[in-house]
Order: C-alpha cells, then sequence, then structure tokens
C-alpha cells in the first residue's frame, strides 16, 4: 500500500497546481490573463460583466484583455488526467486484491506460524512455544510483540542489542548501548518516527518529479508537433523546388525543339533547293538526248539534197553549265542556335560546380558569362583558313555576346531574351504621353503631357470616371494589344516609384487600386531602398540596381514585359509573363513629394 500512497500523493500535489481558483476544478480550456493568472475561459468570461479584473489578485484592466489558450497548460492538464485516471485505476485494483502477507515461522519448531516476537530472547514463537513465556515467572519480564519478520536486521552487530533507536547525526540506527558510548550526545529518535519524515521527503520529491516528467512529456508533444510541421514545410519546399526546375526543364525542351526545328526548316530548304535544280538538270539530259536522235536521224538520210537542207540547231540546254551546289547547315540561325546552346551549357556547367551557397549571388549573372565568353572568344580555331570554321567562330562570338549584354539578374521564363534593348533601341521606340483623364490630382502633368511629377497641392483637374481618386497614379495615353514596343522613362529619384502596364478595367477608387495590388496589373516599384515585383497582391523582392533610367519592351505575340536598367547598355533586371485579355497600358504611380517621371524622347 506504500508505493499507491506515494503515487496518490504526487497526483494530489499536482492537482492543486492545476485547479482553477473559480471552479476548484482541473483547468478546462486554460487562458492566461496579462496579470499572469490562469482561469478556465468560461469562468473568467462568467466573472467579466460591467468591469475587466482578476479574480485572484484583483488588478483591473482598462478594457478586456484579449484571452488566447495556454497550449502548454493544456497538455499539461491533458497529461495530468491520463496519470490520475491510471493512478485511481491502480488503487482500485490494489484495494479489490488484498495484499498477500509474509508468513514468520517458529524458531523454535520452524513449522508452525509464530504468533508473538520475544525481543528480549531476539526470537519468534508459536502458541506451543511461547507457553513458557506466558506461564513462567521467569520470562515476566521479557518484552512480547507482534511477530517480526526483520529481526536478525534490528540486532546491533556491536552489541548484539536490539536497535531501538535511530541516530539522526549519523543517519543510522542504534541500540541503547550505542547510545552511551559511540554516539552519546548524539540526537536521535525512533525508527518509526524516522520513517515518517522520510515518507513525507519522498512523497514532495515523487510529486516533483512528477512535474518533471509532465513538463517532459508536454515538451516531447510540442516537439512532435514541430516534427510534422516540419514535414509539411519539407514537402512544401520540394514541391516548390519541383516547380522551379519542371519549368526550367520545359524551357530547355521549348529552346531545344526550336533549335532542332532551325535545322530541320534548313535542311528542307537545302533539300527543296537541290529537287529544283536536279528537275532543270533532268530535263536539260532530256533535251540533250532528243538533239542527239535529231542528229541520228538527220546522218541516217540518203539523199543528199534533203539531208543538206534539213535545218538542226542545238538546243538552249547546252549553253548551261552543269554545277554541284554547296549546301550546308551553316546558316546564321543554326549557328547562333548551337553557339547559344553551348554557351548555356558552360555557364551552367559553371554554376552547378560551384556549392550552393555560392551560387546564390546570381544577382550579377554577367560576371559569370562574361568570364565563359572571354574565354571562348580569346580561344583561336584549329583551321583558321577554313572558310565555314571562321564565320562559325565569328556568328559563335557575336551569338555570345547578345547573351552577355542580355544576361541580367533575371531572365523571362520560357523565352530568351530579345536582343534589340543590346542598346537602345530606337528603331522600336513607341511614343507616349501621360492621359490627363486618369491622372492623381496629386499628379502635375507638363512638358506636353511627358512630365509627371507629385506633391501635396491637389491639381484642379476635373471630375472623370478614369481618374485615380486614391493612390497616386497616371496611366499612358496609348495602351497595346499586338505588336513589340518599347519606351524609357528618367526617374528624378528611384524612391517611391512604380512602373509597370495594366488593363484599362482596373479599379480606380477601391483600396486595391494600387498597382501590382490586383490581377489587372503588374509593376517594379522602389519603396525605400527596397526594389519588389508586385502582381496579384504577391511580392517578390529583387537586388536594386538603383537605375536613373528605365526601359520597358513589351512583346504582346510573346505575351513579355522586360524591364531594363539602362545606362551605356540595357541590362535586364525583371521580365512578366502574362496573356493579354485585353489591350495593356503603361502605368505609373509616384508617391514621394517632389518626384518626378519623365518619358523619354528616344533617338
Amino acid at each position: 500500500m506504500a508505493e499507491v500512497d506515494e503515487t496518490q500523493f504526487s497526483i494530489m500535489s499536482l492537482e492543486d497546481e492545476l485547479t482553477c481558483s473559480i471552479c476548484l476544478s482541473t483547468f478546462d480550456c486554460p487562458v492566461t490573463i496579462p496579470c499572469g493568472h490562469n482561469f478556465c475561459q468560461d469562468c473568467l468570461l462568467a466573472t467579466w460583466k460591467d468591469s475587466y479584473s482578476c479574480p485572484q489578485c484583483r488588478t483591473l484592466f482598462a478594457t478586456k484583455p484579449e484571452l488566447k489558450k495556454n497550449t502548454v497548460l493544456t497538455a499539461v492538464v491533458e497529461t495530468f488526467k491520463v496519470r490520475s485516471s491510471k493512478s485511481e485505476a491502480s488503487l482500485s485494483r490494489e484495494a479489490s486484491e488484498p495484499k498477500k502477507k509474509d508468513v514468520i515461522r517458529c524458531d523454535t519448531c520452524m513449522e508452525a506460524e509464530a504468533s508473538k516476537t520475544c525481543l528480549t530472547c531476539m526470537a519468534s514463537y508459536c502458541e506451543e512455544h511461547l507457553r513458557p513465556h506466558r506461564d513462567n515467572p521467569v520470562f515476566r519480564l521479557h518484552h512480547l510483540s507482534e511477530p517480526v519478520g526483520d529481526l536478525l536486521e534490528r540486532i546491533c552487530t556491536d552489541h548484539h542489542k536490539l536497535m531501538e533507536l535511530f541516530c539522526t547525526q549519523h543517519d543510522r540506527p542504534i541500540c541503547s548501548f550505542c547510545l552511551q558510548q559511540v554516539h552519546k550526545g548524539c540526537p536521535f529518535t525512533t525508527p518509526d518516527e524516522q520513517r515518517s519524515l522520510k515518507e513525507s521527503d519522498l512523497r514532495g520529491k515523487l510529486g516533483f518529479l512528477d512535474g518533471k516528467i509532465v513538463k517532459n512529456e508536454s515538451i516531447i508533444f510540442e516537439m512532435k508537433d514541430m516534427q510534422n510541421k516540419l514535414k509539411d514545410m519539407a514537402t512544401n519546399k520540394k514541391r516548390a523546388l519541383t516547380a522551379e526546375y519542371q519549368q526550367m526543364r520545359e524551357v530547355l525542351a521549348q529552346e531545344e525543339r526550336d533549335a532542332l526545328t532551325s535545322v530541320d526548316r534548313e535542311v528542307e530548304t537545302g533539300q527543296t533547293k537541290l529537287r529544283v535544280l536536279m528537275k532543270k538538270f533532268s530535263d536539260n539530259v532530256d533535251n540533250l538526248n532528243k538533239a542527239k536522235e535529231d542528229i541520228h536521224s538527220l546522218l541516217s538520210r540518203s539523199q543528199t539534197l534533203a539531208f543538206l537542207q534539213a535545218p538542226f540547231d542545238l538546243p538552249q540546254a547546252v549553253n548551261f553549265e552543269p554545277y554541284s551546289p554547296k549546301i550546308n547547315l551553316d546558316s546564321k540561325k543554326v549557328l547562333a542556335s548551337q553557339a547559344f546552346a553551348a554557351a548555356l551549357n558552360g555557364l551552367l556547367t559553371e554554376i552547378v560546380k560551384q556549392p550552393v551557397e555560392a551560387r546564390l549571388p546570381l544577382s550579377k549573372p554577367g560576371e559569370c558569362m562574361r568570364r565563359f565568353v572571354s574565354r571562348t572568344i580569346q580561344t583561336k580555331p584549329k583551321d583558321p583558313q577554313s572558310t565555314g570554321n571562321d564565320m562559325g567562330n565569328r556568328i559563335n562570338a557575336h551569338s555570345m555576346e547578345n547573351l552577355l549584354d542580355l544576361g541580367g539578374k533575371e531572365k523571362p521564363r520560357g523565352r530568351p531574351l530579345a536582343a534589340e534593348p543590346k542598346h537602345k533601341p530606337g528603331r522600336l521606340g513607341t511614343v507616349l504621353t501621360f492621359n490627363p483623364r486618369t491622372a492623381h490630382r496629386r499628379i502635375a502633368l507638363t512638358e506636353n503631357f511627358t512630365k509627371a511629377s507629385v506633391s501635396d497641392e491637389h491639381v484642379n483637374y476635373p471630375d472623370c470616371p478614369d481618374r485615380f481618386a486614391v493612390c497616386s497614379q497616371v496611366l499612358a495615353s496609348k495602351g497595346f494589344s499586338t505588336g513589340r514596343h518599347y519606351w524609357e522613362v528618367r526617374l528624378s529619384s528611384s524612391n517611391f516609384v512604380g512602373i509597370g502596364l495594366a488593363y484599362n478595367s482596373i479599379d480606380r477608387k477601391g483600396p486595391t487600386s494600387r498597382l501590382g495590388r490586383n490581377a489587372q496589373s503588374w509593376c517594379v516599384e522602389w519603396f525605400n531602398v527596397k526594389l519588389s515585383v508586385w502582381h496579384n497582391s504577391s511580392e517578390t523582392v529583387l537586388a536594386n540596381p538603383n537605375p536613373k533610367r528605365v526601359g520597358v519592351l513589351l512583346d504582346c505575340e510573346a505575351g513579355t514585359a522586360t524591364f531594363y536598367n539602362v545606362a551605356d547598355r540595357a541590362y535586364p533586371f525583371h521580365s512578366f509573363m502574362f496573356p493579354f485579355a485585353e489591350a495593356v497600358y503603361p502605368a505609373f504611380w509616384i508617391f514621394s513629394n517632389g518626384s518626378s517621371i519623365t518619358l523619354c524622347k528616344l533617338q
């Protein structure tokens, strides 16, 4: 029964810590308030009617505190309930099953059950052998007690006397002679009293251990939950990586198909040319054979006069000298595709050779490509006298130079960047002006509607349903749904500005009318020192090139819009890919007071 009592005691001591001071029951959905006390949620809400105070320390709160479930305390309560139910079941089971009693035998006959133990004789006796102690006056002073099983363990080895005392200083049982000699002056007590003190101490330690076990089990529960979350996070990361690599595979597969198609077209063109020439040469052979037959016919005539009067002229075919055309697959497009594939292969090989951590600074992939192109261009061909090889090397170098110039910080997915913006592409230049019917009242339009400035003073524009009423934005006066178009803008400050595209159906007055915060617009935005890409309220942060001049290349057929940092050359830093549901308009957002955007005139 001692073990059951200890368990019950430890559970009772833990129960006091997990009891609500309002309902005096174990916590049910415990919540913690700002003063640090815990209560059942329903009990606490029942006490809060006119004012909000702590039922335990009486701390008064000005407003109703936000209640959040104490998940750790909830786990502890659940563990306590499980342990409590197990302890109660154990107690009931032990109560229903009587404990087996150890039988103490008589030290004289060694068979009968002992009735008494004589602490003077230090022996146990059955009723038969106890008779002398009861009848003979000689044994009248002997001390009889209930049968004792550990009698030998109670005998002092030094004095062979019963150890009836316990020395608290030396923490050991002693006899009366020990107290008079070795343990003289030591504090002492009875073994029963010492047992009671030790039991009390052990029960306290048992309760402490139960508390530690509950806390460890709650932490284990949290870590198991964390394991599940880690598995979910790993699944999501793998799904995202798989999608990225699948998209890259699709891009490369499309490029491969395009390159193979160009080779097939070159083959078909060469074969068509050969078929035409073979048909012409075959007709010439037929005409020449016919001329031979005519000659043989003339030679076979016997009449001289008829022979001399018969006319004969050689056919025109004899004037055409047959030749074998030089047809190969070294057209500019095929050689450029082959050179691009080799350059891309070398670039990817050089990148993946690096550790994963070293691949992260890909915001400047032009450096890696520049080193690769430099080595490739400086490599001399093995046969410099070969015209075909020399042309191939020139096209190879030219192709890689294009790739270098357009090897910006981010390339559009699905198609390579167009080569027109290598230098400022004037032949694609599109003349734009701002549409005053869309300008927010904070935006002033000057210089023939090519400069937009923002200030706190509102412009007295007439009311118009196309005007932006919430965000300081403006659209261009021209939209595009077909063709390829390029324009550039000059920024007075690359801070709190946005450049993008928008459908004419974009909201003008709602809270989501800001560029990129809806499905009808796309933009790159400078907010303080951060450059972000926005579409449909989804943000992607980019490395900020801090441009003073930004170019935009719109390819409606390809469904791409590429943004360039325009300096001595145009370096792309982001591309959008989207299907055109309707015409898109150049769109602009200006927030910083005194900032301006100017539409550039391209040379």
